[in-house]
C-alpha cells in the first residue's frame, strides 16, 4: 500500500469523523437545553471521569493516553458550546459592561500617579509616556505603589512587570496576588543602562557598582568584565545614581538611565552596557477602580487551578477553542499553600468580541478561583 492510498483512507475516515463530531455537538446542544430547563450544571466531573476511563480501556494500552487527550478536548468544546447556547451571563461580565459604559472615552491627561523610586527612575519615564502631564508621587518600594492605589492616595500607579532580557519582576507578581487593583494600560519602554560616576572617575577606579537587581541581571557581561568589583543591589536605578552623587566618591558607580546623569550631575563613562541592545521593560498602569477605555484589545487574569494533572491543560484548551491567543503565562507560588500556584495570563482579545464575552462567562468553571485584572491597550 503506497502513501497516496493510505492518505485516501485517512481522508475517508476524516469525513466520517467530521460527521460524527457534528452529530455529537448537536446532541450536546440538546443536553444543554435539558440542563437549562432543569437548572442543572453544565460540568459533571464524575461523568467525564467515567467516560475517560471507558475510552482509555476501549482504546487499549498503546492508544489510551491519546484517546484521553482527544476526549478531554471534546469535553472542552462541548462545554463551551453548551455555555454559549445557554447564553449564561456571569456577574463579572455585568461589571465589565458597566465599566465600559462608565469609563470616560479620553484617557486621563494629568492625574496624580504613584511610582517606585526617585526622580529619574524608569518608572517616571514610562509614566510620562503613558500620561500627557502627570503629577508624580514617589514611593520607596513596589508595595508602596499598591498601597497608594488601594488607599486612594493616587488614582493611578506605574509598575514594571517584565523585562525582555531579565524576565519577570517576581516581586511585583507576588504583590499582585495580595492586592486589589485593575490594569488600565501597559507600556513597553526601551531601556538603556549607563555607567554613571562622579566627575573625574575612570572605569579602572570603580570598586563598587550600585543598581536595581533587574538592571544588574541585564548587564551581567559588562559587570563580569570588571574584575574585583563589588555589585550591590538597591531599590531603584535612579536611587543608585542619587547614592553615587551624594557619596562624592571616585570609586563608586551606578547603572542607571542617561537622564540621571544630568539630573544628579554625574558623568557617563560607558553607554548602553546591557547585554542585549533590544532591551525593553513592560510597565503596567494600575487603578483602584475598574476602568476600560475604548479599543482595549488585551486582557489579564489570574487563576488558582486545582492541584492535579490536566488542570492547566483544560484552561489552555478552552482558550484554544475560543481562538484566544496567550501572550504571557506566569506562575507564582501561593503563600501558605504548599505546592500550589497562582497562574497569570495575558490574553489577546478585543473586549467587543464574542470570544471575550464567552470567556468571561466561563471562567468560573475553569478554575478553583480567578481574578479579572482588567482589559486595556498597550502603548509602544
Amino acid at each position: 500500500m503506497d502513501l497516496t492510498e493510505i492518505r485516501k483512507d485517512i481522508d475517508k475516515i476524516d469525513d466520517q469523523l467530521v460527521q460524527l463530531f457534528c452529530q455529537r455537538m448537536n446532541l450536546s446542544a440538546k443536553v444543554a437545553d435539558y440542563k437549562k430547563a432543569n437548572n442543572m450544571p453544565i460540568l459533571v466531573p464524575a461523568r467525564e471521569r467515567a467516560i475517560l476511563q471507558s475510552v482509555a480501556e476501549k482504546a487499549g494500552p498503546e492508544m489510551a493516553n491519546y484517546a484521553r487527550v482527544l476526549y478531554s478536548m471534546l469535553f472542552e468544546l462541548s462545554r463551551s458550546y453548551q455555555s454559549k447556547r445557554n447564553g449564561e451571563v456571569s456577574p463579572l461580565f455585568g461589571q465589565i459592561t458597566q465599566a465600559i459604559e462608565n469609563t470616560p472615552k479620553l484617557f486621563p491627561q494629568a492625574p496624580m500617579v504613584a511610582c517606585q523610586g526617585v526622580e529619574g527612575a524608569y518608572s517616571q519615564i514610562a509614566c510620562e509616556k503613558i500620561f500627557k502631564s502627570p503629577f508624580i508621587m514617589y514611593f520607596k518600594n513596589f508595595e508602596g505603589v499598591f498601597n497608594a492605589i488601594e488607599q486612594g492616595l493616587c488614582p493611578y500607579g506605574i509598575l514594571p512587570i517584565e523585562n525582555s532580557t531579565a524576565g519577570s519582576v517576581n516581586k511585583v507578581y507576588d504583590l499582585m496576588i495580595r492586592h486589589n487593583f485593575s490594569i488600565v494600560r501597559t507600556f513597553r519602554l526601551k531601556v538603556d543602562h549607563n555607567v554613571l560616576v562622579n566627575k573625574g572617575t575612570k572605569l579602572s577606579d570603580i570598586k563598587t557598582v550600585y543598581s536595581h537587581e533587574q538592571a544588574i541581571n541585564q548587564c551581567g557581561d559588562f559587570l563580569h568584565s570588571l574584575p574585583g568589583v563589588n555589585v550591590i543591589p538597591v531599590s531603584n536605578t535612579a536611587v543608585a545614581a542619587e547614592m553615587v552623587a551624594k557619596s562624592g566618591r571616585n570609586d563608586v558607580a551606578a547603572l542607571s538611565s542617561r537622564s540621571c546623569a544630568e539630573l544628579y550631575g554625574l558623568d557617563c563613562i560607558a553607554h548602553s552596557v546591557q547585554d542585549k541592545g533590544n532591551n525593553h521593560t513592560r510597565f503596567i498602569c494600575i487603578s483602584k477602580n475598574l476602568e476600560i477605555y475604548p479599543g482595549s484589545d488585551k486582557t489579564s487574569i489570574m487563576m488558582i487551578l486545582n492541584h492535579k494533572p490536566g488542570a492547566l491543560y483544560k484552561v489552555l484548551a478552552r482558550l484554544y477553542t475560543l481562538g484566544i491567543n496567550v501572550t504571557k503565562l506566569e506562575s507564582r507560588p501561593l503563600p501558605d499553600r504548599e505546592f500550589e500556584f497562582m497562574f497569570y495570563f495575558d490574553l489577546e482579545t478585543s473586549i467587543y468580541s464574542e470570544e471575550f464575552v464567552q470567556l468571561m462567562c466561563e471562567l468560573d468553571e475553569l478554575c478553583e478561583e480567578f481574578k479579572y485584572l482588567g482589559s486595556y491597550t498597550e502603548v509602544v
